[in-house]
């Protein structure tokens, strides 16, 4: 029989992540599945109740918390120590997180501190004649690999899947997990966060729609001039007025090695492709871009895909875009910009 432990973090503001209800949703499928089970939810922050509460209808048996001002803040030590405490309370054989980046630091060292084992980027968790397989992503997400594991505690931090529990809030009893916190444990503060302005974050990965730039925008239009100023600002002007996602193909983050003129705001965390990021928004749009195969590979779990470009044979227009719009993208862009004030 498996005990399920399913480990949630508050956020900031003392609440549960889009990503932890995910997690519920899933932990509550794998208890269904494996007949005989019985799963506990291990609360982590600096104070837990009001999260307990919001998900007291879901279906566990047990709600167990570790909380305190020091465990209100990521920091390895004090969230590798409560988790390690409740995966001993529990004698969960199974652990179930989200792929937070907190749980991500975590809980590869708990797994030594309990003799188990860790997997991250379980993409889906299958039951077939009582035994738990795991669906993992390998290869930034380009190769999916069924495994199962003898050891046990197994860890297992889920990728986000869509699918989030939603149910009525309540009261939760819940259990208080004392944590020894000895000064070696806190020997690092958190004395804050230091965040960019909301107008200038362009990563949005719970945005509806990603907006990806192709390496034309750099390219003489026209009139024979290369307009990467302009540019700048219309890309930058929708992405903040619509709060869109930005993404960018392979080719235009790679100009800034090959002497051109670049867009200063991408780097290689908005490459989106064969050897980017695999990204989950309900629409895409794209907009200079070749459209071959492996910058759309990173398209393919975008549910509503059009494109903007000049060239009516573009790769976007063979299959691979539901919408092509031949037009420039700068004259597109501004009108697009004006319609949004």
């Amino acid at each position: 029989m498996e005990k399920i432990l399913l480990l949630l973090h508050t956020d900031e503001n003392g609440a549960l992540s889009k990503a932890a209800y995910e997690a519920v949703e899933s932990a509550r499928g794998l208890a269904c599945a494996l007949a005989g089970s019985t799963w506990s939810v291990g609360l982590v922050g600096s104070e837990v109740q009001d999260s307990a509460n919001a998900i007291a209808s879901c279906g566990t048996g047990r709600f167990l918390g570790v909380a305190g001002e020091e465990f209100g803040p990521a920091r390895y030590a004090t969230d590798a120590a409560a988790a390690e405490a409740l995966a001993k309370v529990t004698e969960a054989t199974l652990i179930l997180a989200p792929a937070t980046s907190r749980w991500q630091r975590a809980l590869p060292g708990v797994a030594a501190r309990v003799g188990g084992a860790v997997d991250t980027h379980i993409a889906a968790l299958a039951v077939q004649d009582g035994r738990l397989s795991a669906h993992r992503w390998y290869y930034r997400q380009r190769i999916e690999a069924v495994q199962t594991r003898q050891a046990r505690p197994w860890i297992l931090l889920l990728d986000s899947s869509g699918n989030a529990w939603s149910g009525e809030a309540g009261e939760a009893s819940v259990e208080t997990v004392a944590v020894e916190t000895p000064e070696t444990l806190r020997r690092t503060t958190v004395e804050g966060m230091r965040a960019p302005r909301a107008d200038e974050q362009t990563i949005r990965p719970d945005s509806d729609l990603l907006f990806v730039a192709g390496a034309g925008w750099t390219k003489k239009q026209p009139d024979g001039a290369v307009h990467t100023g302009e540019a700048a600002e219309l890309i930058l002007g929708f992405v903040r007025r619509a709060q869109a996602s930005l993404g960018s193909s392979k080719s235009l983050v790679d100009l800034s090695g090959e002497g051109h003129d670049v867009l200063p705001f991408l780097t290689h965390l908005h490459q989106v492709g064969q050897t980017g990021s695999t990204p989950r928004h309900p629409k895409g749009l794209a907009t200079c871009c070749h459209g071959e195969e492996p910058h759309v590979v990173g398209w393919r779990f975008i549910n509503e895909r059009r494109a903007v470009n000049l060239d009516a044979n573009c790769g976007w227009a063979h299959g691979k875009a539901d919408v092509l719009y031949v037009a420039d993208a700068f004259a597109v862009m501004r009108e697009v910009l004006k319609l949004l004030g």
